[in-house]
């Protein structure tokens, strides 16, 4: 059974209808882990990914890279539970408070990584600026991705 066959058929709930999606239906989501706050990903939900999202108890997204459903951890292993689902005073972002399994530490980046979040600014003695990673792969991504 796939993940759009569990989706409740009335799409159009109230508090679906209170989020502003923007003009491709679309609204950007931050997934945060739960106890640590670290934000570990960000990614995008249509209308469907965010009712099952509420519905399952765990994070579906939409990729826009591929225009389907992404649950998260499908091919990983890598799932997000969801323990609440917060929008911000626009409502115009939504933040999921999540339990990332799978590895642990949980592993939320398609890099191996804990979090999508890994690169920080930073100056050398000379001053060059320039990105550099702040955490370390904890699993090569060819050994998640076959």
């Amino acid at each position: 059974m796939t993940f759009t066959q569990h989706a409740s058929a009335d799409m159009t709930q109230n508090w679906l209808d209170q989020v502003r999606w923007d003009d491709k239906g679309l609204v950007p989501v931050i997934a945060q882990e739960r106890g640590s706050n670290d934000v570990l990903m960000f990614a995008w939900m249509n209308r469907e990914a965010l009712a099952l999202t509420q519905q399952l108890g765990r994070a579906v997204y939409f990729s826009r890279s591929r225009n389907k459903l992404w649950p998260k951890g499908e091919e990983s292993g890598h799932v997000q539970t969801v323990h609440s689902i917060r929008i911000d005073c626009d409502a115009d972002v939504v933040l999921l408070s999540v339990t990332q399994l799978g590895h642990e530490p949980g592993i939320a980046c398609h890099t191996g990584r804990h979090s999508c979040f890994y690169q920080e600014l930073s100056a050398s003695d000379g001053g060059d600026v320039q990105w550099r990673p702040n955490a370390p792969v904890l699993k090569d991504p060819s050994d998640i991705y076959k």
